[in-house]
């Protein structure tokens, strides 16, 4: 069931949810309702833009039906056919209207609320970095892989994250100020690292994973793991082989905290 959502539509945007799914017809209904009734019980003026990336069953009809109880709040973007989890990523960033653009999955493995209540810290940070701690709920090949990967990437790029590919909260305007757009399941950590070399401010919190009611996750596979592999390397020639890229001199967004706390100072 999905509660009431009576934020004032006269009021900006906070917060746009990008949700894709695929394939996703017995999670996709939870989904959208965890998530409207996270933006009432914490009073965020949000909207939900949905993207049925190529479904085969009835995750799109179902998607249809929800956003006529919801007109403004959720958007649908259909793809005819499947297409990597970051072009859906940086089609919900474009179409975007809130400040602050966060991607939960349509897999209802994630709680709204437990990415959600960390909001507020964007008044202080331009990104929020949740990572998983109760890392039982994943199968123990999947926490090896990711300990792997974590090691991999922090020890190449200088950097300590806890989790890269996350539920994270990113200030749209500095998203928007990015050529490189990776459109593979590495377009988390692509991000991150390329954003936080430039300066912008962040904070690691912790949250809570739940556990998938139905279906497989499509992150671990050949397919996927093959372009995560291209995406890296893409990113070691970015920051390292190409000439005049200097983070140094970045000139940061004038509505971003970082900007704003180096002004200060």
């Amino acid at each position: 069931m999905i509660l009431g959502y009576f934020m004032d539509k006269n009021v900006d945007l906070k917060i746009s949810v990008i949700m894709p799914a695929l394939n996703e017809e017995k999670n996709i209904l939870a989904a959208i309702g965890n998530t409207f009734q996270a933006f009432s019980d914490l009073e965020i003026n949000g909207e939900i833009i949905a993207i049925n990336d190529g479904s085969s069953d009835a995750t799109g009809s179902i998607m249809e039906k929800i956003s006529r109880d919801f007109p403004g709040r959720l958007q649908i973007i259909k793809h005819e056919k499947h297409k990597c989890i970051g072009v859906s990523f940086w089609e919900g960033v474009d179409d975007a209207r809130g400040v602050i653009v966060v991607m939960l999955p349509g897999d209802n493995e994630n709680d709204p609320m437990e990415t959600l209540r960390y909001a507020k810290l964007l008044e202080h940070v331009d990104i929020v970095i949740p990572f998983v701690f109760n890392r039982e709920a994943r199968p123990f090949f999947r926490n090896i892989l990711s300990f792997v990967y974590r090691f991999i990437i922090n020890s190449t790029f200088l950097v300590n994250f806890n989790y890269t590919n996350g539920t994270v909260l990113y200030r749209r305007s500095i998203l928007q100020e990015l050529d490189a757009r990776s459109d593979s399941f590495f377009f988390q950590t692509d991000i991150l690292i390329r954003v936080v070399k430039r300066g912008y401010l962040f904070a690691e919190v912790p949250y809570r994973l739940g556990v998938r009611k139905s279906g497989i996750s499509k992150a671990v596979s050949f397919p996927s793991l093959f372009n995560v592999a291209r995406g890296y390397l893409r990113l070691v020639k970015d920051l390292y082989f190409i000439k005049n890229n200097n983070n140094h001199s970045h000139i940061f967004s004038s509505d971003t905290q970082t900007a704003l706390r180096r002004k200060n100072t």
